[in-house]
């Protein structure tokens, strides 16, 4: 059952990718200079009338599989060269009217509707000629209504004529009219030059005359002009000469008031210097005073500034040193701790091997002995008697005597000398050797030292 699960999923997974990459291959976009025509099945109209095709400018649609389908119109202008002749005006005059005229496909939705109907399929040419044929029927038709005078003369009203008949008519299959150039007028019979000699000539006579008038009027006006010269001259020198004395006194008063002006100019203005040197120097010596307190101020941030980083510094060193120090110092501790404790563990493993050696000769001593502890100990006693003989000589070795003065009066009462005196109080100063061996708790034995009467009876009552 699981596989066919899997299988059902992977079915419908690339049913899916299926209609997505359906979806964005049917999407289409279409470019600004193109129309974009649907056809197929694309609705009914207002009427209810099935719409032959749909038209698109700009934008993107999605064209459905099967039922629709699509293709592009170009906005592309058509340049259109209409070479008429012998065009009949209203006055019955054949007339030879070059022009050219720019087209193209509209962007109007219903005229867009009218460009897919008649036009798709057909190329630039074909569009061209359908074009050019509307064109020379209805630029014949807009001039045999009107005279040779208002085609050549008035050529605004030529052109709006030709582009509200023609682009009327170019509407019907999807055209508008984008600009009428009409490049020159002429005729068989030469009326349109003789017009123009005609108004050449009325234009040269205007001319005359206007010289002519002019020239009177010119004549004129100078006469007229040097009589009133003359009077106003004479005016103007009568005039002169008061308006000079006048002015001359005005100039004197002006220049009275002008140097008074100067002067009071002058004193402020070398007031106004004084001030605004001075204003200047005061300023200069804030500036100085302040700079001087900013520099002091910076040196002494600086000065701070190397102090405490010195000392930062020289602490952290000596930080780093004292760490060092103290790092080195617990190493060498734990190092001779370690060696401490390895002599130590040494020593007592040896004492340890020592004892437990001596454990065991003791223990073989007191084998040997039949069992018995004092015998035992007697034993290790007699052994060491070298030793401890040894030792109270050299109690008394290295004893010096300079001089030992003995007042000797006779014999003593037990029959020896006061030297043989001294001398044996002097030996009994070290410890016999029976009294060790008896602070032990033991006794010597018989061949090494006589036992006491007190002793012997002792002894014999235990027997």
């Amino acid at each position: 059952m699981q596989p066919f699960i899997i299988v059902l999923i992977v079915v419908v997974v690339l049913v899916l990718f299926m209609m997505f990459l359906m979806l964005v291959t049917r999407y289409k976009k279409c470019p600004p200079d193109k129309i974009m025509v649907i056809f197929g099945k694309v609705g009914s109209d207002k009427e209810g009338n099935n719409r032959s095709a749909k038209c698109i400018h700009g934008g993107a649609a999605f064209i459905w599989p099967l039922v629709q389908s699509y293709t592009y119109l170009d906005l592309t202008p058509i340049s259109i060269a209409v070479d008429l002749k012998s065009a009949l005006s209203r006055q019955n005059i054949r007339i030879d009217v070059p022009s050219i005229f720019t087209v193209g496909i509209s962007t109007e939705p219903t005229i867009m509707e009218n460009a897919a109907e008649r036009l798709k399929g057909l190329k630039l040419t074909e569009i061209q000629d359908v074009a050019k044929d509307i064109i020379f029927g209805q630029l014949r038709l807009v001039i045999a209504t009107m005279n040779i005078e208002e085609i050549n003369t008035d050529r605004d009203k030529f052109q709006e004529a030709i582009s509200r008949n023609v682009e009327g008519e170019l509407k019907k299959i999807g055209l508008r009219l984008i600009n009428v150039n009409v490049t020159d007028i002429s005729d068989e019979s030469g009326y349109i030059v003789a017009l123009g000699k005609e108004a050449a000539a009325k234009a040269i006579n205007d001319a005359k005359i206007s010289v002519a008038e002019a020239d009177k009027n010119g004549s004129i006006g100078e006469a007229n002009a040097k009589r009133e010269e003359r009077v106003m001259v004479a005016e103007a020198e009568s005039q002169a000469i008061k308006g000079e004395s006048k002015a001359k006194a005005e100039i004197a008063r002006t220049r009275a008031a002008l140097r008074e002006q100067e002067a009071e100019a002058l004193k402020l203005a070398v007031t106004a210097e004084k001030v605004q040197a001075a204003k200047a120097l005061e300023e200069s010596y804030v500036a100085e005073k302040q700079a001087e307190l900013t520099r002091a101020a910076k040196e002494k941030a600086t000065q701070e500034a190397d102090v405490i980083i010195k000392s930062e510094i020289e602490k952290r060193k000596k930080e780093i040193e004292a760490d060092a120090i103290a790092e080195q110092s617990r190493r060498i501790a734990r190092g001779e701790a370690d060696a401490i404790f390895a002599k130590m563990e040494a020593e007592a493993r040896g004492m340890k091997e020592k004892l437990s050696k001596q454990g065991e000769g003791i223990a073989k001593l007191v084998s040997a002995a039949g069992g018995k502890a004092d015998d035992a100990v007697r034993l290790m006693i007699a052994d060491k008697l070298e030793q401890l003989v040894s030792e109270q000589v050299e109690a008394i070795k290295n004893i010096k005597i300079d001089k030992v003065t003995v007042w000797d009066g006779g014999n003593n009462a037990d029959g020896k000398s006061t030297t043989a005196n001294f001398l044996s109080g002097l030996l009994k100063s070290l410890p016999p050797l029976e009294e060790m061996y008896n602070m032990a708790g033991l006794s010597l034995p018989k061949i090494v030292a006589p036992q006491k009467e007190d002793d012997k009876e002792e002894e014999e009552g235990k027997e």
